[in-house]
């Protein structure tokens, strides 16, 4: 289970990494490197704050935490299918050698790690396991993203966001029906 949230988690970063990899001028180590540890600090860092943001108000809302998980999981799934359509971004958008670019896209990627941690607190996880994974698990498939976006197009970027996406509503699903049995 940890493994494929971590998978369904950074599967947005490695569609970003893709396209700072197509949107490269002058590929280099470097650049894949910083891409993959901004990213894998960033997917780390804020299940942390939604785990703790969720243990405040746990007490709150115990007896919804399985919605509250579901519809953060499965909004947030649906915001990445929706986003692979509705993308428009051209191949010189992004510029991998730009840190603040790569700071907001840290940001924006990890959004859905911030709402998968909040579901944390409601539930029996080994946090800083699965934050380990996840960071890990973000940090590989970014670094390998940059290369690929060289060889591949965009299109597989849609793809990937879109695997993602049915990946967290999967686990959302799974969650509710675990709890309404």
């Amino acid at each position: 289970m940890t493994l494929l949230l971590a998978l369904g988690l950074a599967l947005d970063a490695f569609a970003v990494s893709v396209t700072c990899g197509i949107s490269a001028r002058h590929p280099k180590a470097g650049y894949a490197l910083r891409i993959g540890a901004l990213f894998g600090v960033f997917q780390t860092v804020m299940p942390l704050i939604g785990w703790q943001t969720g243990s405040l108000v746990g007490d709150f809302i115990a007896g919804i935490d399985h919605w509250v998980a579901f519809i953060l999981l499965v909004a947030v799934g649906i915001h990445m299918i929706y986003e692979s359509f509705a993308s428009t971004r051209g191949g010189n958008e992004i510029d991998p050698a730009d840190i603040r670019i790569l700071l907001v896209l840290s940001v924006a990627t990890s959004i859905d790690a911030l709402a998968a941690g909040i579901s944390f607190a409601f539930f029996d996880v080994a946090v800083l396991h699965t934050v380990f994974v996840i960071g890990i698990v973000t940090f590989c498939l970014s670094f390998i993203g940059y290369y690929l976006g060289k060889r591949i197009g965009l299109l597989f970027e849609k793809r990937v966001r879109i695997l993602g996406g049915i990946i967290l509503i999967s686990i959302g699903v799974k969650i509710l029906l675990e709890h309404l049995r």
